[in-house]
């Protein structure tokens, strides 16, 4: 299984470009999930959700189409890692579950300057919950600051719950670390910043999690066509050896990510069935929408 998509879907640089002009902000994502196949939600790692907003998205996307879920930084920047049980049940808790089959991975990014610790690392490992009916059980464990409608705590669809770790320090290029995750099952990002954090490219789990955060410039730059070639070569590399891929553009200060994607899944011949997709030119490093 291979889906492409963008870390988020709200900017406003991405209107009357990306976006027509006229569509409305609350089509937004329905809009996007027609051309894309799967969307990294951000503001999960900024603040809880509620589960109205959870299933509201879902009701907005096709069938297949997948949310892979970036955890909250208040785990991984504030306590790191550390004495979290209470705040990954209200993560959890937050209305996760109303994805229902839509709920992809759960991405958990650290801090730069978090360097690899085994045991720190382990200890949050074994708290993840690996399927749904395990994030029920621990989102019922959540903490006061969470009730009635602000928490979900039942899985409708029993399902694989699958983890991915962007680390974004060198300590982790290590066999301990490889080991660790591997034996955890928790992907390794693959994560391409234009050299601003290292690119590890461990395979650690049967789910390969790939962050394009800009070709030559953090955040800002577009992927060039030889770029994206090189991408989908490496996608076509992964699933040919059973890996399931996941890859999310992040390259979205200067409204690249969406077009960037859609041109990846052109180049893997995966667009969307049924979708009627405007045509695709190449500008300066940036795949552009032709036409409103």
């Amino acid at each position: 299984m291979v889906r492409i998509g963008t870390s988020g879907w709200r900017y406003p640089s991405w209107r009357g470009d990306f976006y027509p002009s006229g569509l409305r902000q609350r089509d937004e994502l329905a809009y996007l999930s027609r051309l894309l196949t799967a969307v990294e939600v951000n503001g999960s790692f900024y603040s809880l959700q509620r589960p109205s907003s959870y299933a509201a998205w879902a009701s907005q996307v096709p069938d297949g189409f997948v949310f892979a879920l970036k955890g909250g930084r208040f785990i991984t920047h504030m306590r790191q890692l550390v004495d979290v049980e209470t705040p990954l049940a209200n993560f959890f808790a937050s209305g996760v579950l109303a994805l229902g089959d839509k709920l992809g991975p759960v991405l958990w990014q650290l801090p730069a300057r978090q360097t690899f610790d085994e045991d720190r690392l382990a200890a949050f490992f074994e708290l993840l919950p690996r399927t749904t009916d395990e994030a029920a059980t621990l989102a019922a464990r959540h903490g006061t600051a969470l009730s009635g409608d602000r928490a979900l705590t039942s899985a409708a669809t029993s399902l694989p719950l699958r983890h991915a770790l962007e680390p974004r320090h060198e300590s982790f290029r290590s066999r301990r670390a490889t080991d660790l995750l591997r034996a955890h099952d928790i992907a390794t990002v693959v994560s391409d910043s234009a050299g601003t954090w290292p690119q590890l490219d461990a395979v650690t789990s049967d789910l390969v999690y790939v962050r394009l955060h800009g070709d030559t410039e953090l955040y800002a730059s577009g992927y060039s066509e030889s770029a994206l070639t090189a991408w989908a070569g490496h996608v076509q590399r992964w699933a040919g050896e059973g890996l399931d891929v996941h890859v999310y553009f992040d390259n979205d200060a200067k409204g690249h990510a969406p077009h960037d994607a859609r041109a990846l899944l052109e180049l893997l011949h995966l667009a969307p069935a049924g979708a009627q997709l405007p045509p695709i030119r190449h500008v300066s490093g940036a795949h552009r929408r032709v036409g409103p």
